[in-house]
């Protein structure tokens, strides 16, 4: 394949992406991860892992019994449609584009062969729903409901099984699942062997902790340190041998002044708005000193409200209680065009949150925007202390030890603020879990956290949000963040239990909390025999096809840069996932010279302190050491067998040989395939005139 196929070729697989849909994990239908049944349900059977409670489940025997169904096979299968809300995959279930729907979506004829989702595709459920419950009376029917009925027999509504099946039938071959009278299953997919490694360019050797792609589109991402600057930058192409572009003495923010650095302190997240493009607004998280700056005053977190009393607390490091405080502030960039702006103005637009932190330590930081909804998350830890002492993690009146979810488009009145005991100058989603559970701070998207350590939504799936969870002394963890979810901490160390100074919340005992364990995670001993230190990175899920061994993969890292794994998920969309600890490498000819560890092949990263993304999809590792670039296996000569043989510059090392590039046909399932493989063949055919 010459260059120009190769070029045209990863186009189309980068557009493939874009059509490719969003499918859920395990999720409920009101957005919260499913749980672990400590009672088996009375009267639906789903026990184990649910998404309804003992009283969700008395509710739908309730609604059951009024339906009053006389014919006994079609009352079992009326049963078991209502019940469909309490599988743990119900959120897909009744996926609707618009509005709710009050019934799940059932499997039915229309079901492509390839679809290789769930062993309950082929089963024609809705057809025989249609069949034994055409001419049943069913009482307050959930079908008629449905299109606001009071009908009682099918026949009533619909003329046929066609018509019915097309009103509630679905098929599972675009990838989602449907309904077939029983708790979903997805099959296990084969077994995918792990990749042969990781292979890195040195493109930079600038020290920094955050990156996020221009939300223009273009090949330009922000770049920040933990001292308080922010760079603009333009990043080279894959395998061009440049640098990245970026000018040291030229800032696009600098907030030195204003931020307070330290091992732990400094500025510690950025966020650009959804529409910066259009009103240039943005976001960053820091840490002032109080005692240094006036303009860093705020409440402290250890107050009466979560019981607890500043003047008790003991002194960390020579500083004062609630000394440093947490902050995010909005700026705005400089030109009236946002995109073609080079600075910002270091003058705040708007103070959008300030807490004091009990101690030096444990406070996340990081912001980010959630792809679907367009709130802010914040990410903070548990304050600081060994074993959170003071038990703010799981104290549902205490921000620390949480992920906060804030709406920064519009602002509270001085008297919500005060009714709510808001922390800034914002206001609560309306779907918060506060609405269902008012023991929480309406600021609470999730709870249970020790210090978050760099958080990132899937561009594939934004409901994989992951977060990495550093640990105390034995487990380093990634969850999967999800709404009102409580994640253990410091009940559990990741799935270990952990003996606290306190148990959760006030007055409670251990059993009162259900928590979501982690999905990927290693042990202290996995990266240090002798025990000692360990503190995980979290990184992405690697999207882009440069390395198509790695795509789909979840990268991570421990911050002492020995050690990189890739997780891999099995059965896809289950939530369920196999981890690899993988090797690296830095390319031939890389851009800069990679430095090793004495007496290792390994690269010399010194501290992975976070993960980047491109508006490509290309991913990067910051480190202490510089900025790295995820490149081509076959550079590092890892074997790939689907890495692609391209004509390349002669300063830059070919691939070796590889295998055929899969079909079309066999990359994707689904009702769009045919449609695929026509653009694939007109595209290449595009690629034979260059």
């Amino acid at each position: 394949m010459g260059r120009s196929h190769f070029v045209i070729f990863i186009i189309l697989l980068d557009f493939l992406q874009i059509l490719d849909p969003s499918f859920s994990l395990p999720l409920c239908t009101d957005s919260r991860a499913p749980f672990q049944q400590k009672t088996p349900q009375a009267f639906c059977s789903y026990n184990g892992t649910s998404c309804c409670n003992s009283t969700d489940d008395k509710q739908l025997q309730t609604q059951f019994n009024a339906m009053n169904i006389s014919d006994p096979g079609c009352a079992s299968l009326v049963k078991s449609v209502i019940c469909a809300k309490c599988d743990k995959f119900s959120a897909e279930l009744f996926r609707t584009d618009s509005v709710p729907r009050q019934l799940p979506i059932l499997c039915n004829s229309t079901t492509s062969e390839n679809s290789n989702k769930s062993s309950q595709t082929k089963n024609d459920f809705c057809s025989n729903v249609w069949t034994t419950c055409q001419n049943v009376s069913i009482i307050s029917s959930p079908f008629a409901a449905s299109i606001k009925s009071n009908s009682t027999k099918l026949t009533d509504l619909w003329k046929s099984q066609a018509d019915f099946c097309n009103a509630f039938g679905g098929a599972s071959g675009d990838g989602s699942v449907c309904f077939a009278g029983e708790p979903v299953t997805l099959n296990t997919t084969t077994p995918i062997s792990p990749p042969g490694g990781l292979c890195l360019e040195k493109i930079g050797n600038g020290s920094y902790i955050n990156m996020v792609a221009h939300p223009d589109g273009s090949n330009r991402a922000f770049f920040s340190n933990q001292q308080g600057k922010i760079w603009l930058a333009t990043i080279p192409e894959v395998d061009s041998g440049e640098l990245l572009d970026v000018d040291d003495s030229n800032p696009f923010l600098d907030l030195t002044d204003e931020v307070h650095f330290d091992t732990e302190l400094g500025m510690m997240g950025i966020a650009f708005h959804p529409k910066f493009s259009q009103n240039g607004r943005f976001f960053v998280s820091f840490n002032c000193d109080k005692q240094a700056w006036p303009g860093c005053g705020g409440r402290c977190s250890c107050n009466s409200d979560v019981d607890c009393d500043p003047s008790k607390l003991p002194s960390d490091s020579g500083s004062q209680p609630c000394q440093y405080q947490a902050v995010i502030a909005e700026f705005t960039a400089s030109e009236s065009q946002p995109t073609q702006a080079k600075t910002a103005s270091p003058k705040e637009v708007r103070r959008i949150f300030t807490m004091g932190l009990p101690f030096t330590g444990h406070h996340g930081g990081q912001i980010l925007f959630g792809p679907r909804d367009g709130y802010l998350y914040f990410m903070m830890g548990d304050g600081g202390g060994i074993g959170d002492p003071y038990n703010f993690s799981q104290n549902k009146k205490s921000l620390l030890g949480k992920i906060i979810r804030l709406d920064i488009d519009s602002t509270s009145s001085v008297e919500e603020i005060t009714k709510l005991g808001l922390w800034g100058n914002y206001s609560i989603p309306k779907d918060n879990p506060y609405t269902e559970d008012k023991e929480l701070q309406p600021e609470i998207w999730a709870l249970g956290m020790r210090n978050p350590w760099r958080c990132s939504f899937d561009s594939a799936r934004p409901s994989y949000f992951m977060c990495a969870d550093v640990g105390q002394d034995k487990f380093e963890e990634v969850n999967i963040i999800s709404k009102g979810g409580n994640y253990g901490w410091s009940e559990y160390e990741g799935p270990y239990l952990y003996t606290p100074s306190k148990s959760p919340g006030a007055n409670k005992s251990m059993s009162s909390i259900n928590p979501i364990f982690p999905v990927m995670g290693y042990n202290h001993s996995d990266v240090n025999k002798n025990g000692g230190s360990a503190s995980i990175t979290g990184g992405y899920f690697y999207r882009s096809m440069t390395d198509p061994c790695m795509h789909g993969r979840y990268l991570f890292s421990d911050l002492y840069a020995g050690f990189m794994w890739a997780g891999t998920e099995n059965p896809e969309d289950s939530g369920t996932f196999n981890t690899s600890q993988i090797s690296f490498d830095c390319a031939q000819k890389s851009p800069i010279d990679c430095t090793f560890v004495p007496g290792s092949s390994a690269p010399a990263f010194g501290y992975i302190f976070s993960y980047g993304e491109d508006n490509k999809k290309d991913m990067y590792v910051l480190a202490s050491s510089g900025v790295y670039r995820v490149v081509r296996p076959s550079r590092c000569k890892y074997t790939c067998a689907k890495e692609i043989s391209s004509a390349v510059d002669d300063d830059i090392p070919s691939s070796p040989p590889a295998a055929s590039p899969p079909s079309a046909a066999t990359m994707l399932t689904g009702s769009y395939s045919n449609f695929v493989v026509i653009l694939m063949s007109f595209m290449l055919m595009l690629a034979s005139w260059f």
